[in-house]
This record gives C-alpha cells, sequence and structure tokens, in this order.
C-alpha cells in the first residue's frame, strides 16, 4: 500500500510517481536492508531498475529475498549489521509481485486486485447466482493476504463480511480456519453491502472535466549492447542505433544509424569516409570522437537523428514491426557513452528514446491514414 511513501524519478523531463517499501537484497550470500522503489510506468528499482517480468525474475532467483535464513549474516548500510536468529516472515514470491502490481495499478488511479474484488461483490449483490459468488470469491483470493484486512476500509469488522459473503451460508471461510457461515452470519454480511452500497452511492465523486488522467504505459528499457550482425529476431536488440540495418540517405548507404550520425557529425571528408567504413557502430564513434566536430553539430544533432530514425524505420519494414509492438510504452534507451542520448536509470535525457516514439507515432499514422 502507497499511504505517504510518495517518490519519483525523471524521464524524459517528466516526473514518473513512485512509491517504496522495505526489502531484503541478497547479494554474495549477505541479507541488506535496503528500499524497493516502485513507479506507476511499471519500472522497479531493487539496485537497478527492472521491469516487472525482470522483477518477478529477481523473486525467482532471491536476489529480492522473501526468505531469510536462521543465521544469515545482514546489514542495513552503515546503520548496522546482525545475524538473524529463528526468522520470520509472511512474505513469498508471489505475494510481494502481487503487492508490487497492486502498487503499480494504485499509482496509476487502476483498479488493483481489492477494487477487481469489491466489483465481483457488487456484480453478486445485483444477481445472487452461485456463480456470481464463485467468480467473487476467485476475486477476494486474488486480493495478496497481507491487504486482505484492509478490503472494505473497516478497521471494525476488517474483512469477515466480506469473507462471509463469498462464502455464503453453509461455505466455509476463505482463510486459514476455514470455519463454517452460518446463515445468520451471511444474512449480517449481506445486509452490510446493502447499506455500503447505499453509502457509497451518496458519497460524493468528481471527474475532472476532461476526464480522468490517462495511465502510464509499462515502460521498455532498450539496453546498452553491441550489436554485431543482424539476427532472425532481434527482439528490442533492433531498436538499437547500432544494430546492423544499412540506410540510404542521399546518395550514400550507411551499415546503421550509428555510421550515419557519426559520419554527418565529423567536418572533415577523410574522416566521415572513415566512418562510413567502420565495421561496426561503436568502431564508428571511436573513429568520429577523433575528429573534430561540424560547426554547430550540437544544434542539429536532434534533428538529423530524428531523420536517420525515419529512414531505418522507413526502409525496413521488419524493425518498423518491432518498434510498433511496443504500444505506447515509454522507450527508455541506455546509451554508457552519453547521457543526452540515453536513460541511464534516470540521470539522462533519454533523447534516442524519445525521438523513437516520435517515429513510432508517425508510422502509426502512416498506417491509419492508408487504411
Amino acid at each position: 500500500m502507497i499511504g505517504n511513501r510518495i517518490t519519483h524519478r525523471t524521464a524524459d523531463g517528466v516526473r514518473v510517481p513512485g512509491t517504496w517499501r522495505h526489502a531484503f537484497i541478497c547479494n554474495g550470500g549477505s541479507y541488506f536492508l535496503t528500499d524497493l522503489f516502485i513507479y506507476a510506468d511499471g519500472l522497479v528499482d531493487c539496485w537497478e531498475l527492472v521491469t516487472l517480468d525482470e522483477f518477478e525474475q529477481k523473486l525467482a532467483c532471491g536476489w529480492v529475498a522473501t526468505s531469510l535464513p536462521d543465521g544469515g549474516r545482514a546489514s542495513a548500510h552503515d546503520l548496522a549489521s546482525w545475524t538473524f536468529g529463528e526468522p520470520f516472515t509472511w512474505l513469498t514470491p508471489d505475494l510481494l509481485l502481487a503487492e508490487v502490481r497492486d502498487t503499480v495499478d494504485e499509482l496509476n488511479g487502476r483498479p488493483d486486485s481489492t477494487a477487481r474484488c469489491l466489483a465481483a461483490v457488487d456484480v453478486f449483490m445485483a444477481d445472487r447466482t452461485e456463480d456470481n459468488r464463485a467468480a467473487a470469491r476467485a476475486a477476494y483470493l486474488a486480493v495478496p493476504e497481507t491487504v486482505r484486512h484492509y478490503a472494505l476500509g473497516d478497521m471494525d469488522r476488517k474483512d469477515r463480511p466480506l469473507k462471509a459473503l463469498v462464502a455464503g451460508p453453509g461455505g466455509r471461510i476463505p482463510d486459514e480456519r476455514g470455519e463454517t457461515v452460518t446463515q445468520e452470519e451471511y444474512d449480517a454480511a449481506v445486509t452490510y453491502f446493502e447499506d455500503r452500497a447505499q453509502w457509497l452511492a451518496k458519497a460524493p465523486s468528481r471527474v475532472p472535466a476532461d476526464g480522468p488522467a490517462e495511465p502510464f504505459a509499462p515502460a521498455v528499457k532498450i539496453y546498452h549492447s553491441y550489436p554485431q550482425r543482424a539476427l532472425e529476431d532481434p527482439g528490442k536488440q533492433a531498436l538499437r542505433n547500432d544494430y546492423p540495418a544499412p540506410i540510404t540517405v542521399g546518395d550514400i548507404t550507411y551499415a546503421s544509424v550509428a555510421h550515419a550520425y557519426w559520419a554527418r557529425s565529423v567536418a572533415e571528408p577523410e574522416a566521415r569516409a572513415a566512418v562510413v567504413a567502420a565495421e561496426s557502430g561503436a568502431q564508428a564513434r571511436s573513429v568520429a570522437a577523433a575528429a573534430p566536430r561540424r560547426d554547430g553539430w550540437e544544434r542539429v544533432r536532434t534533428a538529423v537523428m530524428a531523420r536517420l530514425l525515419r529512414a531505418k524505420y522507413e526502409q525496413h519494414p521488419d524493425l518498423a514491426a518491432v518498434l510498433l509492438a511496443t504500444g505506447d510504452a515509454t522507450l527508455l534507451y541506455d546509451d554508457a557513452d552519453s547521457g543526452f542520448w540515453g536513460e541511464n536509470g534516470g540521470r539522462g535525457r533519454n533523447w534516442t528514446g524519445r525521438l523513437l516514439e516520435l517515429v513510432r507515432a508517425e508510422l502509426l499514422a502512416a498506417q491509419s491514414l492508408a487504411d
């Protein structure tokens, strides 16, 4: 749950809201008490920014620890160190992952598992069939155990009416005790939800005049790599500027966007020819770095890159399909050599990612006009 733990990181000059919770990182056999940062665009910082799928892998391998061994060594970064003695934790990888997914939904104003459960209850209350009760029960069980008590926002009854309702008269409460629900308990639960519905109907609601804010799409991270050859299924690597995808601009064909960019950055024709002939995008950069820049290059480089990216994806429909497959996600482009072109963990300006999003939008526009 978010509570007052509000933070953010900056991506593309935009504040991406987030929150944090405590967690243990297991590194080298030692356990470190640290903060797990969760952001609205679906990235999680567990000593590095990862997607939700990658976070699930971090949980599966024990990097983000949910079980703590007796006798394990732990520390809290320059504050204290200790050894676990009969440790107890109620977290499991599945439970922590569910909580994090709920948090991302909450940060974006989308229904989380609790809201989805209460929506299923509303369906049941409107049409009290056993199928609808089963759906409400399944939705209740999908709520992380650590937050079920808070589902109704009722600190006196907690989730007891909810459990009785989804179990039904004569059914077993869906918890570790599995008590049988009496008819009296069930009737009380029904009355509780009828009264609750009336209260909610009278509660004021406010919707902004221009509609609710759109949620952030899960971000796509384009990690720094050095592709050497074209691949049959390159995945996100195809979005790298140095991916071997020849482009023709004017009367010159370049081995990649990187070759074209660096060739156009140098002032001398001889250096330009050497860049064009470089064996890789990384080598093209090295050759260009040793030569003088064109006058005013920093003022035109963004426009040049935009033109080159358009050429790449117009001339390679298969790579355009990879770009379009990212949907409307924020594209975070790693570039170890440039804080201007790379996002670099929130420290860079991510101009490559931003221009890729622009080209993607242009490709979508062209598609819609062609349909």
